[in-house]
């Protein structure tokens, strides 16, 4: 079974950093790639970053590049996503997904993930106040 736990996300002012977690099980973290998503109430969710463990390449959408910074702990089967420079427009539930990296690039496997997952009852909340 497929199992995700994000964890770290917290209230923080504008300009804080929060580093995200994303523990992973039930499949072969090193052939995956892994994103990072979120999801604001009323909106559609939207794809962060994502990286391809077969290769450590990475992904990250405009807003957030030269902010955002993702990882991965392949030991640990970890995702991990260190937030810097936080703006109010980043607060939403940030949620982990991932997908078979064969043949696709990080951004294409970004891509897949948005369409296929919501946050459902899980992620971790992250609210950045002004």
């Amino acid at each position: 079974e497929v199992q995700y736990v994000e964890s770290g996300g917290g209230l923080v002012q504008a300009g804080g950093s929060l580093r995200l977690s994303c523990a992973t099980s039930g499949f072969t973290f090193a052939h995956y790639a892994i994103g990072w998503l979120r999801q604001a109430p009323g909106k559609e969710p939207e794809g962060v970053s994502c990286i391809s463990n077969s290769d450590g390449s990475t992904y990250y959408a405009d807003s957030v590049k030269g902010r955002f910074t993702i990882s991965s702990d392949n030991a640990k089967n970890t995702v991990y996503l260190q937030m810097n420079s936080l703006k109010p427009e980043d607060t939403a539930v940030y949620y982990c997904a991932a997908v078979d990296a064969w043949r696709i690039t990080p951004a294409q496997a970004m891509a897949i993930l948005r369409e296929r997952y919501d946050h459902g009852d899980r992620g971790t909340q992250v609210t950045v106040s002004s």
